[in-house]
């Protein structure tokens, strides 16, 4: 089974910008959810992937992700995923011994900025970043499949 340990947290101050790459556009979208799992269609850049992730609320969770063709992705993306779509930027920026993604959101959740770092183990050590503040990993508002239903302008 795969796992994915990933903590979750609100930026604070812009000075991840100085450290962080050129990004990457995003485009999501979720289909197919129950209660177990979710089914998300992603286009990161010129590269499209299936997704499926279990909808443990926390730090672990189960997630398959496999590629598919663009075109089908983008096909997907318009017909069969719920809207609106998820829209983010992901910048990567190095701090210490760990790559953190930042997720600049546009779209319907424009504003919302997360900070993400994917773990080895769930015991795994990291120090945090002056520009990341509180954690939101166990804030379900927070998961992309939530922004859909309750975009982050509507709060």
């Amino acid at each position: 089974m795969a796992n994915e340990i990933e903590h979750k947290y609100l930026i604070i101050n812009d000075d991840w910008k100085a450290h962080a790459d050129d990004g990457i556009q995003i485009i999501q979208g979720y289909m197919g959810s129950n209660e177990k799992s979710s089914i998300r269609i992603r286009i990161n850049g010129d590269k499209a992937n299936l997704n499926i992730k279990s909808k443990t609320i926390g730090i672990k969770r189960s997630e398959y992700d496999y590629k598919i063709p663009l075109e089908e992705a983008k096909e997907m993306l318009e017909i069969l995923c719920d809207k609106p779509l998820i829209e983010k930027t992901r910048y990567h920026v190095k701090h210490e011994n760990h790559t953190w993604e930042i997720d600049v959101f546009a779209g319907d959740n424009e504003g919302l900025i997360i900070a993400e770092i994917e773990l080895d183990t769930t015991d795994e050590t990291f120090n945090l970043p002056d520009w990341a503040g509180e954690e939101v990993s166990n804030d379900p508002r927070y998961y992309n499949i939530c922004l859909v239903t309750h975009p982050f302008k509507q709060w």
